[in-house]
């Protein structure tokens, strides 16, 4: 008995819960680096449709080593997905090919897919080229915050 009550498992709970989580967030450090670069993302990529900002978060999401790996510097991280997702031809190739997908998906009408070596669609709001220079534009504010 506590004062005329009886003290439960789940009053101990509450009154001990407090101390338990002093000075740590409940959320896990890598949700806390994620969240942080897809901000960064979402306030730094002219992307008019959001596609493109959807499918690099996605990425972003996917990405555990490289965030990980650069926990005290998130961006760094990002500077680095997006670095190999234009290096490599096949990769960047698919990657825009999820961006028309992702594009199509939202606005419920079939995507054009430019192949590779093939002339854009007309209506086409991400071409390889398109989307190489919002990348690039987002890498250049990556590197500023960087240095």
């Amino acid at each position: 008995m506590y004062q005329g009550c009886e003290f439960t498992l789940a009053d101990f709970i509450a009154k001990e819960g407090g101390d338990f989580l002093k000075g740590e967030s409940p959320v896990p450090k890598i949700v806390q680096l994620k969240t942080e670069i897809n901000f960064f993302i979402k306030n730094n990529l002219k992307d008019l449709s959001g596609s493109l900002q959807a499918v690099l978060q996605d990425w972003v999401n996917i990405s555990d080593d490289k965030i990980s790996s650069n926990r005290e510097n998130p961006l760094n991280a990002l500077s680095l997905i997006i670095e190999e997702i234009i290096s490599n031809d096949n990769l960047y190739y698919e990657f825009v090919r999820q961006v028309d997908l992702k594009w199509g998906q939202m606005y419920q009408e079939r995507p054009y897919f430019q192949k590779p070596g093939q002339i854009p669609h007309p209506e086409d709001e991400y071409t390889h080229d398109s989307v190489k220079i919002q990348l690039l534009d987002l890498l250049t504010r990556v590197k500023s915050q960087l240095t």
